[in-house]
């Protein structure tokens, strides 16, 4: 049993808490640490099990040092915002101990979400011995793995990649965002990058959109093209691919809203003046807006993400689709969640039990899809995520219609 230290109480650090509290053999002691220590007490009280919580600015390494250095964990389990991410990298560095985190670090001053910063930091984990685990959320996190699995147990070569995200899930409000705001926002109004041919080719945010017919009766939806940092790895550790998109979906009501605020500059993250104070437009936008973590009480319907991979098995072309459907309200049942933490949650849990059993070795920093993908797919049909597997023609046509 194993010390772990979880940052960040917002809905996917719920679900988080909540899932290492449903492993004790694994987890032992849990300590959850925010900057607001009353979401983190909130949490623990709804646990079956008790836990330990405590006050932490992520944005300060002697804080999280200090931090550490009285819990003395294992492994750090970061699900803060991502301009954290290095600042906690340097106190697991200082202190001594793994790290493992959902979202790739991107500047506050900047929306320009890449791994560089965090491969820069490959060396010193290495030399000291540690592991660090980048993305070990859905996407990235399990769209990574499926990649490999097929990779793995389908494919000689994979030559095409379409990640595809479509939350079919309805919360019933005017405008809301299913997981943090500011992130969210930042991530679809940026400009849209896919691999092919060797290159990234850039072009406006969501001006590439498809319609797309889910599994399961999910339901058939409008996908936009977007950049997604799972994109980046992937062409690095898997030279074979040609070709590699992320799509999401979004309702027209969501996109109306959301260019709306564009259009009166509330999506800025430059600061502005107001009444002698300087601001960040978004930041208070994030502040009006519902909070993500609320949403799964009225949220209904399903998400499926999934991966359509191609490529070459024995010097023929195959394609397959690896998937998984969630169910919303099922989620909030278990732990007090709508999809989007749930997936994102239980996904960080099995990563921090893949390196704290032995599953997944290493010193340095690692994405998901190094790593042996068959007991993290073993363990998502336990933990909440199971996935199915269909093989498709290499001529299928999986999207329903261009638009």
């Amino acid at each position: 049993m194993a010390k772990v230290l979880i940052i960040g109480a917002g809905g996917v650090g719920r679900v988080v808490t909540h899932k290492c509290v449903q492993s004790p053999d694994v987890f032992g002691e849990i300590c959850l640490a925010s900057r607001t220590l009353s979401k983190c007490d909130a949490i623990a009280a709804g646990l079956g099990r008790k836990i330990h919580t405590a006050r932490v600015n992520a944005d300060n390494v002697p804080e999280l040092v200090a931090l550490l250095k009285s819990f003395q964990p294992e492994l750090v389990i970061n699900v803060a915002l991502p301009y954290q991410d290095l600042t906690i990298m340097d106190a697991c560095l200082e202190y001594g101990c793994h790290y493992l985190d959902t979202a790739n670090y991107e500047p506050r001053d900047e929306a320009k979400f890449e791994y560089k910063w965090q491969w820069e930091y490959h060396d010193r984990f290495k030399d000291a011995g540690l592991f660090a685990l980048l993305g070990s959320g859905f996407d990235p996190g399990v769209t990574n793995v499926f990649t490999a699995y097929a990779l793995k147990h389908y494919l000689d070569e994979v030559h095409e990649l379409d990640i595809i995200d479509v939350n079919g899930g309805d919360h019933g409000l005017h405008f809301a965002t299913n997981f943090n705001p500011e992130i969210n926002i930042r991530e679809v109004t940026a400009a849209c990058r896919h691999w092919e041919n060797g290159s990234f080719i850039e072009t406006p945010a969501l001006s590439a959109k498809k319609t797309f017919e889910c599994p399961g009766g999910v339901g058939t939806y409008t996908i936009y093209r977007m950049y997604h940092e799972e994109l980046e790895s992937l062409v690095k550790h898997i030279p074979t691919l040609r070709k590699a998109r992320f799509w999401m979906s979004f309702s027209d009501n969501y996109l109306r809203h959301l260019e709306v605020l564009q259009n009166v500059g509330m999506t800025r993250i430059d600061p502005v003046i107001y009444n002698g104070h300087e601001i960040i437009p978004l930041q208070f936008l994030k502040a009006v807006l519902p909070d993500p973590g609320d949403l799964g009480k009225s949220t209904k319907g399903r998400t499926c993400i999934g991966n359509i991979v191609k490529g070459i098995k024995e010097n023929r072309g195959k394609s397959v689709y690896i998937y998984n459907i969630c169910n919303h309200e099922d989620c909030f049942r278990e732990v007090g969640s709508q999809a989007i933490s749930y997936t994102t949650g239980v996904p960080a849990m099995i990563g921090a039990l893949m390196i704290l059993s032995g599953a997944w070795k290493g010193a340095g920093v690692f994405n998901m899809e190094q790593m042996d993908p068959d007991p993290f797919m073993e363990k998502l049909n336990i933990y909440g995520l199971p996935w199915k597997v269909r093989e498709l023609q290499p001529s299928d046509s999986y999207f329903k219609s261009d638009i």
